[in-house]
C-alpha cells in the first residue's frame, strides 16, 4: 500500500509502501479515501524541537481521515463492511479515573495515530472500534476528513459557551477560522479576530467576523477598549498575542488556550490574570465524544463555512506540494485524496 512516511530524522517526508494488516479483536480495517494535513504533520515534516522529542521514525503520519470499513475484527458490533467512518485519533486506556469520569481526552496514557503509532497517510489503517465515528451521507468526504481539527475548534469555542458574548480569537489558522464560524453559529454577539495575514483576515470576515485586526499595524487593546471582549480563544501559541489578548479582556473574562507556544512564556500573572479575575482553561483534543456530536451538527448545517477552509484537495502522491503550499502560507487546509 502507498504511504507517506517520516523515514528518518531531519526535514521532509518520503513515499513508501507497507503491507495490509489484519485487524485485531475489537478493531476494524479502513480503506482511507481522504486525509487532512494538520499543523502537527507540519511540525513533524519540519522536524522541530517538539517532533525530535516525541516522534520515533520510521512513522506513517496523519491523524485526520475518512474512509470505508473493509474488514471487521472479532467482537466488533454496530458497524458493517462498506460503512463510511472517521475516527477519534486519540486512543486512550479506557480504565483510568479520567477515562471513567467522562474526561478521556485527558488520559495520560493516550496514544495518537500519526504521532505515536501508524497514522492515516496510507491506503489502509486499522482502528479500535470504540474510536470510530459513523459519517452522515450529508457530509462530504473533504469535510469528514477534517472532523479532528474542527473538533479542536469546537472544543475551544464551547469551553465557555459564546451565546451573547464578545469573543476575541487570536490567530486565524484553519482552527481559528473554524472557530469564527462556530462562535457565530453558537450565538456570539460579536467576534473579533486578531491575525497578521491579510488573506486570513478576509476569510475570517467571510466566516462572520465582525472585526478583524492586524496586530502589527494596529493597537489591539485600544481598538477594543470601548467594547472589551469577554472571551478570548487563543489559537496562535504566540506569547505576544497571549499577552495582548489578556490585556484586551474585560475583567472577569474567560480564556480558552489551544495554541501551543514553542517555548515557555512569561506573562505578568498578577496584573493580567489574578487582579483581573480571569478564568483560564487549557484545551486538549476533543471531548470524547460530546465534541464529535457538536461538529457533526455543525458540518451538516454549515457546509459553506468549511468550504472556505479547505483550499486544496490534492492527490496523496502530491504530498510534497501540499507541504510546500502550507509552508509558504498559500493554503489554509489541505486534504489529500487517497482513493475514491
Amino acid at each position: 500500500m502507498f504511504a507517506i512516511q517520516k523515514a528518518k530524522a531531519g526535514k521532509g517526508l518520503e513515499a513508501t509502501t507497507i503491507e495490509s494488516q489484519k485487524p485485531k479483536d475489537n478493531e476494524v480495517r479502513i480503506k482511507v479515501t481522504h486525509a487532512g494535513v494538520c499543523g502537527t504533520d507540519m511540525h513533524i515534516y519540519q522536524w522541530d524541537d517538539w517532533s525530535q522529542k516525541r516522534v520515533k521514525p520510521p512513522l506513517i503520519l496523519g491523524h485526520e481521515f475518512v474512509g470505508e470499513i473493509v474488514e471487521l475484527g472479532a467482537d466488533v458490533y454496530g458497524y458493517e463492511v462498506g460503512q463510511r467512518v472517521s475516527a477519534e485519533g486519540h486512543i486512550v486506556c479506557g480504565v483510568c479515573t479520567l477515562c471513567k469520569t467522562g474526561r478521556a481526552h485527558l488520559c495520560k496514557d493516550t496514544v495518537i495515530i500519526g504521532v505515536d503509532r501508524q497514522g492515516a497517510f496510507c491506503n489502509e489503517i486499522n482502528m479500535p472500534a470504540p474510536n470510530l465515528w459513523p459519517v452522515s451521507s450529508k457530509i462530504s468526504d473533504a469535510h469528514a476528513a477534517i472532523f479532528d481539527p474542527l473538533g479542536n475548534a469546537m472544543h475551544t469555542v464551547m469551553a465557555f459557551p459564546p451565546s451573547g458574548e464578545h469573543v476575541m480569537i487570536s490567530g486565524a489558522g484553519a482552527i481559528g477560522l473554524a472557530a469564527v464560524a462556530m462562535a457565530k453559529a453558537n450565538g456570539a454577539r460579536k467576534v473579533t479576530v486578531v491575525e497578521p495575514s491579510e488573506h486570513k483576515r478576509q476569510v475570517a470576515q467571510k466566516l462572520g467576523a465582525d472585526v478583524t485586526i492586524d496586530p502589527f499595524n494596529t493597537d489591539v487593546v485600544a481598538t477594543v477598549a470601548d467594547d472589551k471582549p469577554t472571551i478570548l480563544l487563543e489559537m496562535s501559541g504566540n506569547e505576544k498575542a497571549l499577552e495582548t489578548g489578556l490585556k484586551s479582556l474585560l475583567e472577569g473574562g474567560k480564556v480558552a488556550l489551544l495554541g501551543i507556544p514553542p517555548k515557555a512564556v512569561t506573562i505578568n500573572l498578577a496584573e493580567l490574570v489574578i487582579f483581573k479575575g480571569l478564568t483560564l482553561q487549557g484545551i486538549v483534543g476533543r471531548k470524547m465524544y460530546e465534541t464529535w456530536y457538536q461538529v457533526d451538527h455543525f458540518l451538516q448545517n454549515h457546509p459553506e463555512a468549511v468550504d472556505e477552509l479547505v483550499t486544496h484537495i490534492l492527490p496523496a502522491q502530491d504530498f510534497q506540494k501540499a507541504f510546500d503550499l502550507l509552508e509558504a502560507g498559500e493554503a489554509i487546509k489541505i486534504v489529500l485524496q487517497f482513493a475514491e
